[in-house]
């Protein structure tokens, strides 16, 4: 007895033949077809349980067959395949009503499984998607990694899950964000977004919920705040990790019941917004030092999504590159193009910025340099300014020796590296216990930031512009840290 019967549809014979033999072996029985017409006719006749398809196919685009097979029988399931391997593919692939989307090439076993979690599923009805196009291209790339957090964005559209979006510093977050808005069930809604960084530690809370006149010194008039302000949309919460415990509590209140009130209110607000956070901290350790909540972190963290650093995309690179050229080019800067091996050499490179530093250097190739044809020299050339740039060296505080060298010559690096080495032998074969790398960050930070202080005569201005941070950051530093000043010697 057969678990039912599977149509797959690919212009593709090889690909039929290995699908269809993956899915006999599972137990189904299978038909195969090379052509969009014979797939319509099969489902017109009522034929099968499920149906795999290609997007391209020879006499129609799979996108154009979906609609008329969802108007016609909504519970039949379809799985679409695609070599087209792109955030919209993923997305049409979404709108149009398909079960799921399998950028090729694919493993067979990924399919199966999919196949069978479909077949499993109680079959309902379900509304005719709309047809409008979507245009643009908000997310770029086609490697595997991209691949994974297409096929989750597509399935996180039209949810109103809380999403956390973890990645370094440069990888498209916000951008990330932007597309689960634009493109879901709120579209039609604002889409707010706040850096927790970027706003003074004292004035979080009336930035987010709001206060009312006089609730502060300075409070002359009712302020609405971002939460009343994304009503009905998504609310983007940029470096959570940066948010005070204060405004934690008052956020996990928001999470938990639906409703918060404004700094100096009484009446509780109900709120409808979609939460989307981001972050560049490793969140678990900050729970650790007692400077995240845990019941916060896990009411934020139901969808996580990792966005990966550009060197684990590299084969991404070419076709950000032409996306960052074309864009340029519509902004008025000349239209340029690059020679392979520029981009081989781009490809070599670690990219501590991320996608932001590669933007960065094709918005300079393209208003810097006359050449139309991009070389390997010139990039090379830019990559090494870039370098250069990136080493050079703090200012040095009053009085102490060179930020690049210790007294008896040794590099700062060296001597840590040989103190931790130290610590590693001395442990044996019993290691430190687990949170080693906040504690030795912590050792060093606080003294730093304390050296820098005193050096500025406790100038908190001029000690973040020393030390290269942003004022609130060093703020909030201070008071978590607990730090004093460094007695200057006599």
């Amino acid at each position: 007895m057969t678990r039912g019967e599977i149509l797959v549809a690919d212009d593709d014979a090889a690909i039929r033949t290995v699908v269809a033999q993956a899915l006999s072996r599972a137990g189904y029985e299978v038909r195969t077809t090379g052509t969009a017409a014979t797939l319509w006719r099969w489902v017109q006749s009522g034929e099968g349980d499920l149906v795999v398809t290609d997007v391209v196919m020879p006499d129609e685009n799979a996108f154009e067959l979906l609609p008329r097979i969802k108007k016609l029988r909504p519970e039949l399931p379809i799985i679409v395949m695609s070599a087209q391997n792109t955030f919209m593919t993923a997305i049409r692939a979404s709108e149009r009503g398909a079960y799921d989307y399998l950028p090729k090439p694919f493993d067979l076993k990924e399919l199966v499984g999919i196949v069978g979690r479909a077949m499993a599923e109680p079959r309902k009805s379900a509304e005719e998607p709309a047809p409008d196009e979507m245009e643009g291209m908000p997310l770029v790339g086609r490697s595997p990694a991209m691949q994974e957090i297409y096929r989750s964005l597509a399935r996180l559209m039209q949810t109103d899950l809380t999403v956390m979006i973890n990645g370094e510093s440069g990888t498209g977050k916000e951008l990330v964000a932007r597309a689960l808005h634009d493109y879901g069930k709120r579209k039609k809604g604002p889409f707010v977004a706040v850096n927790m960084a970027a706003i003074p530690r004292d004035l979080i809370e009336s930035e987010l919920f709001g206060h009312e006149k006089g609730a502060f010194t300075g409070a002359n008039q009712r302020s609405a705040g971002r939460f009343e302000q994304a009503e009905g949309g998504t609310l983007f919460l940029d470096e959570i990790g940066d948010m005070p415990m204060e405004a934690q509590t008052r956020l996990l209140r928001v999470l938990q019941q639906g409703e918060y009130t404004t700094v100096g209110g009484r009446t509780p607000i109900k709120t409808n917004v979609r939460i989307i956070a981001a972050t560049n901290k490793d969140l678990r350790g900050l729970i650790q030092q007692g400077l995240f909540r845990e019941d916060l972190y896990f009411r934020l963290n139901v969808v996580p999504l990792r966005l990966p650093p550009l060197r684990e995309r590299v084969e991404d690179i070419p076709d950000l590159v032409h996306h960052f050229f074309k864009l340029a080019a519509s902004e008025g800067l000349p239209q340029k193009y690059i020679e392979q091996a520029a981009l081989d050499r781009m490809k070599k490179y670690r990219w501590p910025g991320n996608i932001r530093e590669l933007e960065n250097l094709i918005r300079r190739l393209a208003a810097l340099h006359p050449q139309e044809v991009i070389s390997e020299q010139l990039v090379e050339a830019e990559l090494d300014h870039e370098r250069r740039q990136a080493s050079v060296e703090k200012p040095a505080m009053p009085g102490a020796a060179p930020a690049k060298e210790l007294e008896n010559g040794e590099t700062l690096s060296n001597s840590v590296e040989q103190h931790l080495a130290k610590l590693f032998r001395d442990c044996g074969d019993n290691l430190p216990p687990p949170g080693l790398y906040h504690r030795i960050i912590r050792e060093i930070e606080i003294p730093l930031i304390s050296a820098a202080l005193s050096a500025t005569r406790g100038n908190q201005i001029k000690a973040a512009e020393l030390l290269g941070l942003n004022r609130n950051t060093l703020r909030k530093k201070v008071n978590d840290l607990d730090i004093r000043l460094m007695r200057s010697p006599r």
